[in-house]
């Protein structure tokens, strides 16, 4: 009897030692798992602009394009001040958006509020509005009142 308790503690004592060699591999596969699982990611780059869109403004592209020629290419402050002084109809629409731009620059991407300029504006058009009038001999004619879409993109200098 005395060598079977041997027998029976030795083979305790194997198994014992065998088990931490079995977890050291899972230990070491769980780890390769975690590697692979978070590569390095490269850093984003900076944004270089910012944009503002405003949709279905109530003035004509081509009156609202007229306005927008006047301050393409200069910088914010400098276009808002020229806005300020021009007697169109656009210019409340296009100060607006632009201003909208030079927020989003800021406030998005942290860029320098003195040096930004207008890189683009354009007017594209928008949604028109049909209507009638009426004409002469109780007939009628068509009417259409169109609307622009004023995109604005501003960038650092």
């Amino acid at each position: 009897m005395a060598t079977k308790k041997k027998t029976e503690v030795v083979a305790e004592e194997e198994v014992k030692a065998e088990a931490p060699v079995e977890e050291a591999p899972k230990k070491a596969k769980k780890a390769k798992k975690e590697e692979k699982a978070a590569p390095e990611k490269p850093a984003k780059p900076m944004p270089t602009e910012a944009r503002a869109t405003s949709m279905n403004v109530r003035c004509t592209p081509r009156k609202a394009r007229l306005v927008l020629d006047l301050v393409r290419g200069k910088d914010v402050k400098v276009a808002l001040g020229i806005l300020k002084n021009v007697n169109k109809a656009a210019s409340e629409p296009v100060s607006k958006t632009i201003r909208s731009a030079a927020a989003n620059a800021i406030n998005n991407f942290g860029m320098d509020e003195n040096s930004l300029y207008i890189s683009e504006i354009y007017a594209n058009d928008g949604m028109r509005i049909k209507r009638f009038i009426p004409r002469a001999k109780g007939s009628a004619s068509g009417l259409v009142k169109r609307c622009c879409h004023i995109t604005v993109v501003v960038k650092m200098r």
